[in-house]
Parts: structure tokens; C-alpha cells; sequence
């Protein structure tokens, strides 16, 4: 039996977009890209498999299906751009098997203008139909938040935006089935850069107030004491917190190496996240010596070592860098993590802690870099030597915070 939907890419963008296809009651088959980093529990795979999901065994299996949605990687690439790589091949398998009528979602993030001036050609050319005419095209920027419980595909809006208006009608029919609200944007490249707009405020703002951490620190001022005071405001206000990088899927976007126009509070907001790993390092070091101990040779524990807390995914996580930096400086490092069963840093294999109190105990330094659910922080602030909180997540006074 044919399925409704193709989801392309089951990583963190295309697994959670097919688990509310399904609990929508669209059949749906998934075709994974590549070694994709998104994953589900047994229990979550065989509720789908129960609710009309299957994973494609092949590209056949994308013959006659109504909706296809391209969720692949678009990661960075050298030349700071992104890397459309797995995207020209998923479309090339895509548009092989495309059948007239189909209509073709793109939900990776990319810069404006990508999805008519990269993927269209190449849709048309393999499947010698023409966008607009034989088959619908459009784009809608994932606004996956992995691990949130609140907001879900049916609850979050969907923007959207087509080549045509019948484009744009068309994938807004489909997403009216998951979601409460559909929003329609102007066309494709203003759907292209509301992703633009949201991922980059989301950085700039991180930068902000890692640059506060930084300057708090120097001037003896409690900043997580004044981000709870500022947060009261009614109006003209969102808190952001710092921590010791930004991390995930979803890279900030400059256009200079595509030939656009930079963005030069990106840049700056970039460069700030990109230093806050060296920026931990340094206060480790410094928070050590205090005491009268030398990094070489100290034992330190680093506590959640994924990008966001109570998940498993590692993409772009800060901890690497930070483990890195603390084992040039000769520490031993050694971690904790209930998500990850192991860890190499430097190809080498870093020791992973199996009791927790008795490891923070025994190390000279515990850093939290990720604020799991399953941690008692309480219990950890008794039982470590010394602690160095990058989250504000210990009690107040319980640990030297960034």
C-alpha cells in the first residue's frame, strides 16, 4: 500500500515530523540519507510501526506517495556556508521516483533562496517535470525543539511558503493535518528566512549574555541573580541564560559566503559562543589554582557532555572542546553522563564515571556542563570538592557558578 507521506531524513528534523504524521493517522514512510543522529526508543518505534509507519527499504518505495518532505543535514561547510551535500543527493533519489502531483516540502535549513534556485532544477531535470506546473514545490523551516514537552509538532505553528500560491496551498493542506495552525508567508524566500531570523535571534541573544557572564565575573556581580531580576519585566524582555557553548544542529547563518550580504551582529555573536569553551577552561584552571592545585595532573569530572539536556545527541556538543583543553593542560578528565555510554576525545577513550557522589567526590574539579533531570544537584553540591556550575542550576551560594 502506497503511503501519504515520505519523510527524507530521519534525523532530529525528519524523526519527529514522522511520529506526528503517524499520530495523525497519515501512513508514512521513512527513507533514511545517511547515519542520521536521530533515534527512537523501542517502545516509540513500535507505537509507530502500530500506527502506519514503516522505514523504506529502498528508493522504490517513494513511487506514488502524495507528500514528500526533504529533512536532511544542511551542516556547515569549510567555507563557512552550508553544506548541501546530502541535499542534492536526496533530491536526485527523490525526484527519480516523483510522480506528477506529488508535493515537495523542503524543512532543512538553508539560506534564502535555495530552494528555488538549488533544489528546483534539480527536481526538474531528473523528473522531467516542471515545479509549478506538474508538481507543488514549497518550504517550511522546522521549528523542532528535541526533548521539548510543551511544544510539539501539533502545537507549534507552521510556516509556509510556496513557488505558487497553489504551492502554498497545497503543503498547507498537508500540515493542517498535524498542527493547530498554519501560517502562510509571502513565498519561498520569506519562509526560507523566518529560519534565518529565529535561529540567528537565538544566537545573538546566547552571545549577549555569555558576554555578561564574562563581564560579571570580572566585576563581582551575581549575573544569574540579575537575569532573575530582569526576567520580572512584563515587556521589551526575554531571558537567555550563558553556558559553556552553543551547540546542536542549528548553526547561526551568515550569507557572506554564499556572496550575500554578511550580518555582522552573527559574526560578532559567533565568535563570543565560539570562545565560551575556552572561556570554561580558563575559570577551571583558575578555580583549581585558587585552591592550590595545578590543572596538570588534577582530576577533573565533566558532568553532561550532549548538547542540550536529557538527550543523547552530541552534535556540535561545547564539552569536547572544553575536555580537550583541560587534557592539554594535563588534567585527567573523566565524565558522567546517564545519555552517553561512551565518549572519545582526541581518539582517545575518556573514562566514564559509574557512580556519580563517588566521582565528584574523588575529583579535585566537577564542571556541570549539562543540566540533566536525573541529576540532584543538591546532593552533588555536598558531595564535590569543588564545583564549577556553568548552567545556574545549584543552589545559590552551593557552587561557583560562570
Amino acid at each position: 500500500m502506497p503511503a501519504d507521506l515520505a519523510v527524507i531524513g530521519l534525523g532530529p528534523l525528519g524523526l519527529p515530523l514522522a511520529q506526528a504524521a503517524v499520530a495523525a493517522g497519515i501512513p508514512t514512510v521513512g527513507y533514511r540519507t545517511g547515519p542520521e543522529a536521530g533515534s527512537l526508543s523501542p517502545a516509540e518505534l513500535r507505537r509507530m510501526l502500530a500506527l502506519g509507519f514503516r522505514q523504506a527499504t529502498g528508493p522504490a518505495e517513494l513511487d506514488r506517495v502524495r507528500t514528500a518532505v526533504l529533512c536532511v543535514p544542511t551542516p556547515r561547510a569549510p567555507d563557512g556556508g552550508l553544506d548541501l551535500t546530502q541535499l542534492e543527493s536526496a533530491a536526485r533519489t527523490l525526484a527519480g521516483h516523483m510522480r506528477p502531483h506529488t508535493t515537495v516540502i523542503l524543512e532543512s535549513p538553508v539560506h534564502p533562496g535555495t530552494t528555488e534556485d538549488f533544489l528546483r532544477p534539480l527536481l526538474e531535470e531528473v523528473s522531467g517535470l516542471r515545479a509549478g506546473r506538474d508538481f507543488h514545490l514549497a518550504h517550511s523551516p522546522s521549528r523542532v525543539d528535541p526533548g521539548n514537552r510543551a511544544f510539539t509538532p501539533a502545537n507549534t505553528p507552521k510556516v509556509i511558503g510556496g513557488l505558487t500560491p497553489a504551492c502554498t496551498e497545497s503543503a498547507a493542506a498537508f500540515y493542517g493535518r498535524i498542527t493547530d495552525k498554519v501560517v502562510r508567508a509571502r513565498g519561498l524566500r520569506e519562509a526560507e528566512t523566518v529560519q534565518l531570523l529565529e535561529t540567528n535571534y537565538r544566537h545573538v541573544n546566547i552571545a549577549l549574555v555569555n558576554e555578561m557572564a564574562v563581564l560579571c565575573h570580572e566585576l563581582g556581580v551575581d549575573l544569574w541573580d540579575v537575569v532573575r531580576c530582569a526576567e520580572t519585566k512584563p515587556f521589551g524582555f526575554q531571558a537567555f541564560r550563558p553556558g559553556p557553548g552553543v551547540g546542536g544542529h542549528s548553526v547561526p547563518q551568515d550569507l557572506t559566503a554564499q556572496g550575500g550580504r554578511g550580518l555582522r551582529m552573527v559574526e560578532l555573536a559567533s565568535q563570543v559562543n565560539a570562545r565560551m569553551p575556552r572561556y570554561v577552561v580558563q575559570r577551571a584552571a583558575a578555580l583549581l589554582n585558587e585552591h592550590g592545585k595545578s590543572a596538570r595532573g588534577a582530576r577533573v569530572l565533566l558532568l553532561g557532555v550532549t548538547y542540550k539536556a536529557d538527550l543523547a545527541d552530541r552534535q556540535a556538543t561545547p564539552a569536547e572542546e572544553i575536555a580537550t583543553g583541560l587534557m592539554r593542560l594535563g588534567a585527567a578528565v573523566s565524565y558522567h553522563d546517564p545519555h552517553v555510554p561512551t565518549w572519545s576525545v582526541l581518539d582517545r577513550p575518556v573514562p566514564r564515571a559509574d557512580s556519580l557522589y563517588e566521582a565528584a567526590a574523588d575529583a579535585d574539579l566537577t564542571i556541570l556542563l549539562q543540566q540533566h533531570r536525573t541529576y540532584d544537584l543538591q546532593g552533588l553540591s555536598v558531595k564535590a570538592q569543588l564545583l564549577l556550575d556553568t548552567r545556574g542550576a545549584t543552589p545559590t551560594g552551593a557552587a561557583h557558578r560562570l
